[in-house]
Formats: C-alpha cells, sequence, structure tokens
C-alpha cells in the first residue's frame, strides 16, 4: 500500500464532456422518479450536486448505496462514479437530480453462510459489465477454473537511423506489435547516456527490420530475471502477453505465467473486491482526534461497531488505543507511560525518528495501527495476524513526546522481494515531503540488507504518485552524476542501477519507459535527457529538503528464516 497524499476537494474528478456529468442546476421534482413503493432505493443512479476543486457546482452521474432517516429527514450516502471512494458522502434529497434517475434492475438476493441477504440489488448496466467480462475470459482460463488479466497490445514504434531506410523490407516508421510499452522520445536531447546491455547482442546496422520486436522483447526481459522471477519466453506467434507499463496500479505485478498467484494466507494482502459488500463500501467512523488533530476518515475500517455511531473517536497517539470519550481518553492518559511507539528507535536525524516494531512482540500496538491506517488505504484488507510483519513508524519530537507521522510496514520473510507492505503518511502531514522520506527509508532498509525490494501491489493511485515520483528522481539523480570518460558518451547498465538504488528492475525499466528516455540509435538502446527532463529535476530536488542519511541509520537485518516462528 502507498502513501498517501492529501486530497483537494474535489480532486479525482473527470474532465469536461465525460459520460455521467450533467452541467447546470436541474430543478430536483419530488414526485419525478420515485420507486414503485414511493421511494428512492439502494443501488438508483442519479446525477447529485457536489462541489469541485475549483470552487464550481457540478452533478456527476452517483449511485445511491445506502439510506438513512434522522428525526424524519432523509440523508442519502452516494459514491461518486469513476470518481475515489474518499468522496463518498452523506447528501440531502435537495442535491439529488430526480429527474434522471435509474433505478436497479431485480436480482435474486443470494443468502450467506450466516443466513443475511448478500449484496443489495444490482445497479444499471451492472449486467451488462458482467456479461463484457465473460466474454473476454479465454477459454483455457475457464477450463481451469484461473481468471487470467487480459492481454494488452501495444504499437512500438522506432525512430531508425537514415542507413536503414534503403534496407528492403524494412521501413523506418512501421509500427510494430510488443509488449515492452517502450516508445521512443523525438524531443531535442541535451545529454545522452548510453545503455549496455550485459545480456543482449546489440544488432547491426545491416540486421533486417523484421527482427526488431524479438530484440526488444529479450532486451526487457534479459533485465527482468531475478532468482525465481519470470523466466525469459521467446516471443510466440499471435501469443499477446500483459503490458508491464506504469500507467496501471499493478504494473512490475509478480506473476509466473500471466496467471495471479494464490494470495497469502496472513498478513495484510491485497483486498479482493469480489467480496466488497455495501458495509465495507461505506465510511464508518465520523472523525477521530489524535492528539492535537482530527482526522476525517475516507475509507472503512473495522472498529468495533458500538464505536461507529459516535460522533469522534478519541486515540491516544502514544498507544493507538481508542476510547469513546474524551473522559475517557483523559483516564487513559493517566496511566499510559508511552510517549513514544514501543520497539527499537533505529533513525534520529533532527526531530526525526523511526522505530522498528515487531508486530509478535508488540501486537496491541500493531493491530491499533493497522485499524487507524485502515481508515485511509483502500487497497488491502486487514488482519489482526501481525506476527509475520515488522512495522516502521516515523515521528516528530516535541517537549510532550514522539508524535506519528506515518509509517510503513513489511514482511519479516518476503518471497516476492517486496521491501513495503503498506505505506502511510497521515493526512495532517501530507504534502510536505514525508511521504517520500519513508520510500527513501525502505530502501534504505534494503541497501543495508543487500536486496533490491519493490512495493507489494496493486499500488493506490495516490501511492502509485508518490513511487513514480520517488523513482525517478532516484534515477535521474544517478544518471545526471555520471561522468564522460576519455569523450565518451557514459555507460551503465540497469542491473548497475539497481544495485545503486536498490530498486527493483522492473521497476526502474517501468520508469524509464514512464519518462520515454530510452530510444534505440544506431544500433544501440541509449537514455536520451531532454532539457526540459534535467530542467524539471533540479527544481524538484531543490524543493526536497527532507532526505534519509545512512550514517545516522543503526540497523542490523535479521535472518527470520532460521527462526522457528519469528
Amino acid at each position: 500500500m502507498a502513501e498517501v497524499v492529501s486530497p483537494v476537494p474535489g480532486a479525482g474528478r473527470r474532465e469536461p464532456g465525460e459520460v455521467g456529468r450533467a452541467r447546470g442546476p436541474p430543478v430536483a421534482d419530488p414526485g419525478a422518479a420515485l420507486s414503485p413503493q414511493g421511494e428512492i432505493i439502494e443501488g438508483c443512479r442519479l446525477p447529485v450536486l457536489r462541489r469541485n476543486q475549483d470552487n464550481e457546482d457540478e452533478w456527476p452521474l452517483a449511485e445511491i448505496l445506502s439510506v438513512k432517516d434522522i428525526s424524519g429527514r432523509k440523508l442519502f450516502y452516494v459514491h461518486y462514479i469513476d470518481f475515489n471512494k474518499r468522496l463518498d458522502e452523506w447528501v440531502t434529497h435537495e442535491r439529488l437530480d430526480l429527474k434522471k434517475i435509474q433505478f436497479p434492475k431485480k436480482e435474486a438476493k443470494t443468502p450467506t453462510k450466516n443466513g443475511l441477504p448478500g449484496s443489495r440489488p444490482g445497479s444499471p448496466e451492472r449486467e451488462v459489465r458482467k456479461t463484457l467480462d465473460l466474454s473476454l475470459q479465454p477459454a483455457s482460463a475457464q477450463a481451469s477454473g484461473k481468471t487470467l488479466p487480459i492481454p494488452v497490445q501495444i504499437t512500438l514504434r522506432f525512430n531508425l537511423p537514415k542507413e536503414r531506410e534503403a534496407i528492403p523490407g524494412g521501413e523506418p516508421d512501421q509500427p510494430l506489435s510488443s509488449s515492452s510499452c517502450l516508445q521512443p522520445n523525438h524531443r531535442s536531447t541535451k545529454r545522452k547516456v548510453e545503455v549496455v546491455s550485459p545480456a543482449t547482442p546489440v544488432p547491426s546496422e545491416t540486421a533486417p527490420a523484421s527482427v526488431f520486436p524479438q530484440l526488444c522483447f529479450l532486451f526487457l526481459l534479459s533485465h527482468l530475471q531475478n532468482g525465481s522471477a519470470r523466466r525469459a519466453v521467446a516471443a510466440q506467434p499471435g501469443r499477446k502477453r500483459k503490458s508491464n507499463c506504469l500507467g496501471t496500479d499493478e504494473d512490475s505485478q509478480d506473476s509466473s505465467d500471466g496467471i495471479p498467484s494464490a494470495p497469502r494466507m496472513t498478513g495484510s494482502l491485497v483486498s479482493d473486491r469480489s467480496h466488497d459488500d455495501i458495509v465495507t463500501r461505506m465510511k464508518n467512523i465520523e472523525c477521530i482526534e489524535l492528539g492535537r488533530h482530527r482526522l476525517k476518515p475516507w475509507y472503512f475500517s473495522p472498529y468495533p461497531q458500538e464505536l461507529t455511531t459516535l460522533p469522534v473517536l478519541y486515540l491516544c497517539e502514544f498507544c493507538l488505543k481508542y476510547g469513546r470519550s474524551l473522559k475517557c481518553l483523559q483516564r487513559h492518559l493517566t496511566k499510559c507511560d508511552l510517549r513514544h511507539p514501543p520497539g527499537n528507535e533505529i533513525y534520529r536525524k533532527g526531530t526525526i525518528s523511526f522505530f522498528e516494531i515487531d508486530g509478535r512482540k508488540n501486537k496491541s500496538y500493531s493491530q491499533n495501527l493497522c485499524l487507524l491506517a485502515k481508515c485511509f488505504l483502500d487497497h488491502k484488507t486487514l488482519y489482526y495476524d501481525t506476527d509475520p510483519f515488522l512495522f516502521y513508524v516515523m515521528t516528530e519530537y516535541d517537549c510532550k513526546g514522539f508524535h506519528i507521522v506515518g509509517y510503513f510496514s513489511k514482511e519479516k520473510e518476503s518471497t516476492e522481494d517486496y521491501n513495503v507492505a503498506c505505506i502511510l503518511t497521515l493526512p495532517p502531514y501530507q504534502r510536505r515531503g514525508y511521504g517520500k522520506l519513508l520510500i527513501e527509508f525502505s530502501y534504505e532498509l534494503s541497501k543495508v540488507e543487500g536486496k533490491t525490494g519493490t512495493p507489494e501491489k496493486p499500488l493506490s493511485d495516490l501511492g502509485l504518485l508518490s513511487y513514480r515520483s520517488y523513482w525517478s528522481q532516484t534515477i535521474l539523480e544517478i544518471l545526471m552524476g555520471l561522468k564522460s570518460e576519455s569523450g565518451e558518451r557514459p555507460q551503465i547498465t540497469i542491473n548497475e542501477i539497481s544495485e545503486i538504488t536498490s530498486i527493483k528492475k522492473e521497476d526502474v525499466i517501468s520508469t524509464l519507459q514512464y519518462l520515454n528516455l530510452i530510444n534505440y540509435y544506431k544500433g544501440q538502446y541509449i537514455l536520451t535527457l531532454s532539457e526540459d527532463i534535467v530542467d524539471g529535476h533540479e527544481r524538484a530536488m531543490l524543493k526536497r529538503l527532507l532526505r534519509i542519511d545512512s550514517k545516522c541509520l543503526h540497523f542490523t537485518p535479521k535472518d527470520w528464516s532460521k527462526r522457528g516462528k519469528w
């Protein structure tokens, strides 16, 4: 899970012209469109009035998830279609456009194991989506009972030198089908850094153009091998492979042959959206008071049911225990001796400290931390088995103690080379550089362990932006620091970048592709840094004031494989 950046009002809204937005304030007519029973029911879709980040009124399409009656006044919990769930809210009847209401299709309710009814009636277009999803599954997946990801075919263009134009059968701008997502940069360049592939022979100047797709395919896969990771498989005619672009939340996702591996049964796993129900889709905590801050949760968190009706949930900022009222919190503070997270302080510079917490030794704190984090993380499911995890909590020190800023967790033993399971910066500290500091610290630990690491996939939307930014700045910092020898262009390999930064090779390649740096020129793969990229990187680094000092890190990695029960 990924670091969360502070949301601005209306974040995640669509651009003008997209389906679902109804511009102009329609007049709400209470009797315009109601159910046969004379009321708006769950599953209905209709435009809802909201304010966007420009403080303008808009009418995006929304789905009614729940209806409640407070003192004779009905409130409707709405989810804005194609918007992030953190923008879901309770609205009044006056904000609904009843003239364009869409009622759900009737669907038989299936009882669950405990005898309660299953999910609510299907909303409009849901049946159509299910039909489309089933039609896209390959026959082999249906026979084996597994669900394969839908392959994506990417059009690839090479910017070939003029010498190739005279070769029969080879055209310089002919599109080629490949899964590499490689797109050359046609912009003017300022610096050129040559990439030497240790495992792929460089094609000669007279090589026919028909071999280019295979060479590009092998170039990427030759750098993706890492122990028990993927094997380099030759491209087969008519076979499509899943795209590995960074533009999706599941980029660089490890899988053996395109089939997702079975989820692990312990720890904080990727949320299984197929088991989403009406309860977990709605925020259940109104407000959280943590120290001197009041936080408004974004998502559902499985706090005890009796606490969900409270206007404010009070948390101790040192041990994260929750209470029903301010008086309960004050009584707890007279007994709580903690002024910092439990565990070992492994880093301190200025007012910033990091504490390492064992999920087995400090189970209560770890579980309370997971409950708090779930309020702001939607892509993970919460389990109370924290034994297989280590938690690294970042704090800010003042005269009252060490106040939690954010944290990340990691598995004690990860077979997929994950160095982060969940990562979060609390909303009061977002947009201040703490997110990148958490990411940088996770890679600093990987350097001490002598490993390359990657965050657990899929990343959230805001987490993907944070990791993209960190990867881009770190890799550009390495490339711009290279010095030429004897007048020649500096050379570096993907493996060397990965070893220097501890960033996994898949993430290095996807970042270079995202920045559009890789080009094929005169028989070689080169990295081209344009003047715009260099200037943008220098401006970004001037704003990045918080950095990890490796000299202040006091960390000794443990071999958890030799411990029977962690």
